[in-house]
């Protein structure tokens, strides 16, 4: 399905960056294909990253999935990536399709209810493509994403839909933070993939 049009190609943010929501580029019978499946297969692991010298261990799990001997730096832990699987080659031919973009790596995120979240953030590393565009899949249950002007604390949430598709580039990264806040009413999981170009490459 290809939904790349000016309606969906206005941009979220009023200034300092591009955001677009393309809404559902699958139908709800492959968005809950691709769920259960990636759900089964994908190696997630919990997340982790060091804080004041201490590790902190969160209960959401992740797993990054790439071409070649690719690593990537973020939350001051190195990962190693796992070969892509075919349906993330799918999901990657379909995300660049809608989008115009090539991608050579792909960050997953299981939240297993409300409970799980992300706080604030941008994903500025060294070793991303700058000013790159990174393409996030959202599977499972609807959750906000909030975005937050760094300078003038300007919020603007979007609601992320099973199946939908939701594009950050330009000068996003630089100027506002995201997050996915937590909410204990809902009770089931959500999976989202975001498609990254990584620039630092293994030997």
């Amino acid at each position: 399905m290809d939904l790349f049009n000016s309606d969906i190609k206005a941009n979220r943010l009023p200034y300092d960056g591009e955001v677009s929501y393309y809404g559902p580029i699958l139908s709800s019978a492959e968005a809950q294909r691709y769920f259960i499946e990636l759900f089964d297969e994908i190696a997630w692991k919990n997340d982790s990253s060091l804080l004041f010298g201490k590790l902190i261990v969160t209960d959401r799990k992740v797993a990054l999935y790439a071409y070649k001997n690719l690593k990537y730096t973020y939350a001051n832990i190195e990962r190693e990536a796992l070969p892509f699987t075919e349906n993330l080659l799918q999901l990657k031919k379909l995300v660049e399709e809608n989008t115009g973009a090539q991608f050579n790596s792909c960050l997953l995120n299981l939240y297993h209810s409300g409970k799980e979240g992300m706080g604030w953030h941008s994903d500025g590393e060294k070793d991303l493509q700058e000013s790159g565009v990174i393409a996030s899949l959202s599977f499972g249950a609807e959750r906000n994403f909030v975005f937050k002007h760094k300078e003038t604390k300007h919020r603007i949430p979007v609601l992320l839909q099973n199946g939908a598709l939701l594009v950050m580039k330009g000068s996003t990264q630089q100027h506002w933070l995201h997050s996915l806040p937590k909410i204990s009413k809902i009770k089931t999981p959500r999976i989202n993939l975001t498609f990254r170009t990584i620039q630092n490459f293994g030997n």
